[in-house]
């Protein structure tokens, strides 16, 4: 899908703070140009200032004489100048500005050479250590919708959207407008803004930057919007202030580039096609705002970098379902397993069954399943001795998996069985006449169905719920047999996908001690239905060897179903996030997995309840409503 004349989506957003010289415009002017020169350089389609960042903010009464004001022209001239180098940037600046007799704390949209529409800060602190109703009036006093800037009649007001071809739709708002209780960026989302830029003077105290952090971010997943924040820092007067040129570009919930600290330049790749699909499916943030919250003016900016060349991120998540840094990881993974193990404590809770069945068969599906199940049982105070792990060797089982299924299970203290498929198996390939050497599809269901049957009758002779351990990605691929592993009673796991899985093992098994080893050696197997004997030389069956790698899977899978992404983005996606990964097997999995998500659509639409984990789910009762029968869709 093109943005405007983007035909990528993303565009490259900045956050830039400066040596501030309280009350020396020219000083300012002078300092910015260098911000404008590598900004250009870094081809940054819109860059962000400080608030007041042409006079610096710490002014005090320097702002009601006319040394200060008229200085101020003299440096925008400048800077305007300065933009002429760059023409493909928008530039979001902070100055006085003086009109219809008033002044006016303003935020200044410009691009080569002149000035597109000025923003007057709408909410002006007068507490504490702040007093700008001393010098500035707020937005709302404001008496025309224009303003003189630099010899031109430009928009003036609260009201205004700057557009440019690149997709940009870039609103303003100053610092203590983020932190009202309705911000004016509620109303620029509404109208249809999906850049707020926030030009900042905030001065730090202790516990300040981790509540502003959490603002900005939260201001871009309320306001489905790409957030850009920065603040004045080195220069500005610490007679009892200190800033610290604290600078952040968010989206969507996330940070996706901070400084503090530091002068200089932050940027980032923000991908606007992602914020307009995310809007199309989420339509109530528009709710609650008065109904003339979409009367905006709209201003034409020339197109930027992102609409003259296509733009590509530097660096793509390759893990996307996996939260980074060991600690979140942890504290998610632990978050993950209670959701399953509350979702299954209540269902045996409802249903008044006493009893947990389920197949182990020492890999990471099922010993998570079980992991969930023992956690159940222990909120319930029931014993886990009432959960029944059955193992059920096959054909293809390897020693490996049978000691580690037996293993598991006496550690964690349930009741166990051994059931071997093998001999049901040799009946029912005599039965319909099929050779027991003939290693194909039947041979391969005939075990996965023969499994499913003897949990659904065990269940049954023991008052018994049978516990499905098939997760996400294998739903997304289909990858299941019908009417086998592909049926339960209740689906634990049907809302994590495997790159998650072998996460929530080893977190579980880090936990806890006396699991560790066990828990490890099952994250360490290969992942392989063991359907199949080993071949000539010793090999067993390899999942990813015949469908290609889960993590590329699972990166598929999120931004179809999460940014909703067009095949052809996502796999150029997928090419930077695996660049160790030849393009051509990218390219062979991608196949594999769009063919596979459609066609295999009918097997979601008769899969058990189980509890939706994360923003992706597949559920054909709520996140993933599709016809059975799709064709090739992409």
């Amino acid at each position: 899908m093109r943005i405007g004349s983007n035909s990528t989506g993303f565009v490259r957003l900045g956050a830039a703070s400066f040596r501030t010289h309280p009350g020396e415009p020219l000083a300012n002017a002078r300092e910015i140009e260098k911000v404008l020169e590598d900004a250009g350089r870094a081809k940054t389609d819109l860059l962000v200032l400080p608030e007041l960042a042409l006079t610096g903010y710490t002014c005090g009464d320097l702002f009601l004489r006319a040394g200060l004001l008229g200085k101020v022209n003299e440096a925008l001239g400048m800077v305007l100048e300065a933009s002429r180098r760059t023409p493909e940037m928008i530039v979001l600046l902070g100055l006085p500005l003086l009109s219809e007799g008033q002044l006016y704390n303003a935020a200044l949209f410009l691009q080569n050479g002149r000035p597109l529409a000025a923003v007057p800060k709408s909410f002006l602190p007068n507490y504490q250590e702040f007093y700008e109703a001393r010098w500035f009036s707020p937005a709302g006093d404001a008496l025309s919708d224009s303003a003189e800037v630099a010899g031109m009649r430009i928009p003036f007001g609260t009201d205004i959207i700057v557009e440019s071809e690149s997709g940009i739709r870039a609103a303003a708002e100053i610092c203590e407008d983020l932190w009202v209780g309705v911000p004016p960026s509620a109303r620029h989302a509404a109208a249809g803004a999906n850049v707020i830029a926030n030009l900042s003077a905030s001065n730090e105290t202790t516990g300040k930057a981790r509540f502003r952090r959490d603002l900005v971010r939260m201001t871009s997943a309320r306001e489905i919007a790409a957030m850009v924040y920065a603040s004045s820092g080195e220069g500005e007067s610490t007679t009892d202030l200190v800033f610290s040129g604290h600078k952040l570009i968010a989206s969507g919930g996330r940070i996706a580039a901070e400084s503090i600290w530091t002068s200089g330049i932050v940027s980032a790749e923000v991908d606007l096609e992602r914020i307009e699909l995310e809007r199309v499916r989420f339509r109530t943030m528009k709710e609650g705002l008065p109904k003339d919250a979409q009367r905006y003016r709209r201003v034409a900016a020339d197109p930027t970098f992102a609409a003259k060349a296509p733009l590509w991120p530097a660096a793509v998540d390759a893990m996307p379902f996996v939260p980074k840094g060991e600690a979140r990881r942890n504290e998610r993974c632990r978050e993950i397993l209670g959701l399953q193990a509350a979702g299954l404590a209540e269902r045996l809770a409802k249903t008044g069954i006493r009893r947990a069945v389920i197949g182990i068969s020492g890999g990471l599906d099922s010993t998570l399943a079980l992991l969930v199940a023992a956690e159940a049982f222990d909120r319930l105070g029931r014993p886990r001795s009432d959960i029944l792990g059955i193992s059920m060797p096959g054909f293809g089982t390897s020693e490996g998996t049978k000691e580690s299924a037996r293993r598991l299970m006496e550690a964690l203290g349930i009741d166990s069985r051994t059931i071997d498929i093998r001999p049901a198996c040799r009946q029912h390939f005599a039965d319909i006449g099929h050779p027991e050497d003939q290693y194909d599809v039947v041979f391969e269901n005939a075990q996965a169905r023969e499994r499913t049957q003897i949990l659904m009758d065990v269940a049954n002779a023991e008052s018994g719920l049978v516990v499905g351990t098939s997760d996400m990605s294998e739903l997304a691929l289909g990858w299941a047999t019908f009417n086998g592993d592909h049926m339960s009673m209740y689906a634990v796991n049907a809302g994590v996908p495997k790159t998650l899985v072998k996460h929530l093992v080893v977190t579980e098994g880090d936990m806890r001690p006396e699991l560790r080893d066990i828990l490890q050696t099952i994250a360490e197997t290969e992942i392989s239905p063991e359907l199949l004997p080993p071949d000539a030389s010793g090999r067993i069956q390899s999942t990813e060897s015949t469908i290609g790698s889960y993590a590329l899977h699972d990166f598929f899978l999120f931004h179809l179903m999460r940014s909703g992404f067009a095949r052809e983005k996502i796999v150029a996606l997928a090419k930077i996030a695996f660049s160790g990964t030849s393009p051509e097997e990218i390219d062979r999995t991608a196949a594999i997995f769009f063919r596979r998500f459609y066609a295999q659509q009918y097997k979601r639409s008769s899969i058990p309840d189980g509890p939706k984990i994360g923003s992706v789910a597949l559920s054909p009762r709520g996140d993933l409503r599709l016809p059975s029968d799709l064709g090739r869709i992409e």
